[in-house]
């Protein structure tokens, strides 16, 4: 498996990229191409275009849970497709793969939408979905986590606003937010958008789906930004336990939790323009 980063809070130096507070990584594995989230803008086109990915060949498109800054480039996505069937360019149409609760509305405070901007109905006129709450296997070795079992006391124990279906409003728990796990030679390798259901919680519930306890390398958003004492200590705990080869937090991981974490981990770095390889 090959992992590009098309979209992170940090650029490489001497890399000519654009940076957003956002995710997007494009994953080839057996001869499948996956787009993972779509970020803010269109900077994870742009991104690509500099690195001669061709997002045209995607076969699939996975959301690891619906907050704008993961969805907000499905519009400029949509775009890119319609200008390619206008010009008649050699295309794939790819799968989405995501949360039932992917496209809910959601609210926080005074912002009337931190959730997707384009609807289910919208993105089912232009690409095929398939949502579930369910693992599924992408690839022999790649597979979409569906909805994370919380497991332990110390993560996703508050909401992030409100979450919008049909006419009820509840406290939003992301129930939506997911991952991938890629089961390599060394472990598993797992990829991660937000991780607001709990870091812990995904590798958990990825070393079930696997049935592998081995952990190679975690990258993503840890949703680690100025936590509270007990949880960024339980994290760390956790991880000097696992006997984690590698560790690349990003995103929504704050400059103290990555410290914190450097001292049980062997943790990198990560930036737009980056590319890993597993076997």
């Amino acid at each position: 498996m090959k992992l590009t980063v098309l979209v992170d809070n940090n650029t490489l130096i001497d890399r000519y990229f654009y940076g957003e507070p956002g995710v997007s990584y494009l994953i080839e594995d057996e001869g499948k191409q996956i787009l993972f989230d779509t970020g803010y803008s269109n900077a994870f086109i742009t991104n690509a275009q500099k690195l001669g990915i061709n997002l045209l060949k995607s076969n699939f498109v996975v959301l690891s849970h619906g907050h704008l800054d993961h969805t907000w480039g499905l519009d400029p996505l949509i775009k890119l497709y319609t200008e390619a069937i206008t010009e008649s360019l050699p295309l794939n149409i790819p799968t989405f793969i995501a949360h039932p609760g992917v496209f809910d509305t959601k609210t926080v405070d005074e912002l009337n939408e931190i959730g997707s901007i384009i609807s289910q109905k919208k993105l089912s006129r232009h690409f095929k979905l398939n949502l579930t709450d369910k693992p599924y296997w992408i690839s022999d070795k790649l597979v979409f986590l569906g909805e994370i079992n919380r497991s332990n006391d110390f993560e996703n124990k508050h909401p992030v606003g409100k979450v919008h279906n049909n006419s009820s409003m509840k406290d939003d728990y992301l129930l939506d937010d997911t991952a991938l796990a890629y089961k390599g030679e060394k472990g598993l390798t797992i990829i991660t958008g937000c991780s607001h259901s709990g870091i812990c919680n995904i590798i958990e519930h990825a070393k079930k789906v696997c049935n592998e306890d081995r952990i190679y390398d975690v990258i993503g958003g840890f949703h680690l930004m100025n936590p509270k004492k007990e949880i960024l200590d339980k994290t760390v705990k956790y991880f000097s336990e696992i006997n984690c080869s590698n560790l690349r937090a990003c995103h929504c991981t704050d400059l103290s939790s990555k410290i914190a974490l450097s001292k049980v981990a062997n943790l990198q770095e990560v930036g737009v323009g980056l590319s890993l390889e597993y076997k």
